[in-house]
């Protein structure tokens, strides 16, 4: 059995509060950028809506065409500059023909655009006495699921946060496309995250036996929408490998190669599937990277 992750890599998830100042956000995602550069990582994560508030009457004021606008071109001498993978959160994107969107931009240490993904499954919730929002109200839904190459390491598949309830994402990635590891910028609010956070990212861990890097926005109580905050990096068999709190930080993590079938020989879901009573969705859903 060949490796999926075939060097052990050093990660970092960039915990930041976004403020309404686009410029002073892109500024302080920099700082901590360089930061974790300077610590070694060699893929650095963003989370959900860096640049901007989490807020549907936010996302047409702060939306910007790829990949002409600003942020894109800030993501792309960024990874340049620190010779990183960088996983770009999320910014909301507005095409062509003014529709908006939830889009994640990632890019190789040369600068290059890898990958490009638009939320597929758009938040909209409502708890009484508890929390609604409407993506839907304003974003249009994504249709690809994004899996791209990190050479000399091997393939990572992209969602955005509402992404990771839907197991088909994650499973479809890691079953047809062997990926190492699901990245998920996610911002989960106080009233979901301490129910299902860490719930879901360990379930897509141990759902397709490869890591998952959970990266969600910084709590500020002060803003209109409560990000919980715990982003977390953890491995094939669920087990949490590094964890944030509440508050802005840095969180580091080594995926270590070999884990990934280390953990599928002791346990072998992935030769034990039974496609004899039901179908392999992998076999039929495209994939994409940009």
């Amino acid at each position: 059995m060949s490796n999926l992750l075939l060097k052990t890599l050093k990660i970092a998830l960039v915990q930041l509060a976004a403020t309404a100042d686009k410029a002073k956000n892109l500024s302080r995602v920099r700082e901590h950028v360089l930061q974790a550069a300077s610590n070694g990582a060699k893929l650095i994560v963003l989370p959900e809506c860096f640049n901007s508030p989490y807020s549907v009457a936010a996302f047409p004021e702060y939306s910007e065409l790829i990949p002409s606008g600003p942020t894109t071109t800030f993501l792309s001498q960024l990874a340049k500059e620190t010779q990183t993978f960088l996983i770009g959160g999320s910014i909301p994107e507005k095409d062509e023909q003014g529709k908006l969107f939830n889009t994640s931009l990632s890019f190789a240490p040369s600068g290059e655009l890898i990958g490009k993904h638009r939320k597929v499954h758009l938040f909209d919730i409502d708890i009484p006495g508890k929390i609604r929002f409407k993506e839907s109200e304003v974003l249009t839904g994504g249709s690809k699921i994004t899996v791209f190459d990190i050479p000399p390491y091997g393939k990572v598949g992209v969602a955005i946060c509402y992404d990771i309830r839907f197991p088909e994402l994650a499973s479809v990635a890691a079953r047809k496309d062997g990926v190492f590891a699901m990245i998920y910028p996610g911002a989960f609010n106080t009233t979901t995250g301490p129910l299902h956070w860490d719930l879901l990212g360990r379930a897509r861990a141990v759902d397709n036996q490869v890591f998952v890097l959970l990266c969600s926005p910084a709590r500020d109580l002060t803003a209109g929408y409560h990000a919980y905050g715990y982003s977390a990096a953890i491995d094939p068999n669920g087990l949490i490998l590094a964890q944030a709190g509440e508050g802005e930080d840095i969180v580091y993590a080594n995926l270590q190669a070999g884990r990934i079938e280390e953990v599928r020989s002791g346990i072998p879901v992935t030769v034990q599937r039974r496609y004899d009573v039901y179908d392999d969705l992998s076999k039929s859903i495209k994939t994409s990277a940009i």
